[in-house]
């Protein structure tokens, strides 16, 4: 992987290039990637298939820099989650910076239209975090808190996204947070102006099909964003934004 911006450096490490800013307490990322005529799903509707090896490196070097994992309840099912493992080539580096255990899914979801016997409760070593309301159905929280699940619940109607992070960062101490989409996800979260970091890889791909989505949901404010890294490999191009506060 050969870093381009802010200096050219022909070879980096994945994890050390996708380290959060020193001295950030807390840090909400949202990461994807994106075909160039602006899809971020194949024909498949999932979005493993678009990147290639440098957008799985990286994609694997941010969940190792996560204290949770933050997803939509559509992407947890099309994509089919499991709980996060942690990779032998980024194990000693990931216990050095504290993080010992796998960052816990955390899924957003008013409906609670979760599957228990789907990988999500059944293949993992930490337990998913569901993010609900305060009016969820009360047999639908049973029902996934029998699972395993830990129930966390924000805002009436809909999920309160900044409340919610707020208890994941003072309750629970998950303080850097990477979401995984979906574009409904990420145009809330921006709307809320809770996105530090957009990490976005520009795979080289079209796919050709319609409706292209990066972000789709609320309309928000236009906001800056600084390029503050871009990295190179196998043709794909990795670009890092961070907020301007």
């Amino acid at each position: 992987m050969e870093q381009l911006h802010p200096t050219h450096v022909p070879e980096v490490d994945a994890y050390e290039a996708h380290r959060p800013p020193s001295g950030t307490a807390s840090w909400l990322r949202v990461n994807m990637v994106s075909s160039l005529d602006g899809h971020i799903v194949d024909d498949d509707g999932v979005s493993g298939g678009l990147g290639g090896d440098a957008d799985r490196l990286a994609f694997f070097a941010l969940r190792h820099h996560a204290d949770a994992i933050l997803a939509g309840a559509g992407t947890v099912r099309a994509e089919d989650y499991g709980g996060m493992r942690v990779r032998d080539s980024m194990r000693a580096a990931r216990e050095a910076d504290g993080r010992v255990d796998p960052a816990p899914i955390v899924v957003v979801t008013a409906s609670l239209d979760l599957d228990p016997t789907s990988r999500l409760f059944t293949d993992t070593r930490v337990p998913p975090i569901v993010l609900t309301t305060t009016d969820a159905d009360d047999d639908a929280v049973d029902r996934i808190g029998g699972a395993g699940a830990r129930i966390v619940r924000a805002g009436e109607g809909r999920v309160d996204l900044t409340e919610g992070l707020a208890v994941l960062r003072d309750v629970l101490g998950l303080h850097h947070v990477l979401c995984e989409g979906g574009p409904g996800l990420n145009a809330a979260l921006l709307a809320a102006d809770l996105v530090d970091e957009l990490c976005l890889t520009l795979a080289p791909a079209i796919v050709g099909s319609v409706d292209p989505r990066r972000i789709a949901g609320e309309a928000h404010p236009a906001r800056g964003m600084t390029l503050s890294r871009v990295l190179h490999g196998d043709g794909e191009l990795l670009l890092r934004y961070t907020r301007q506060r």
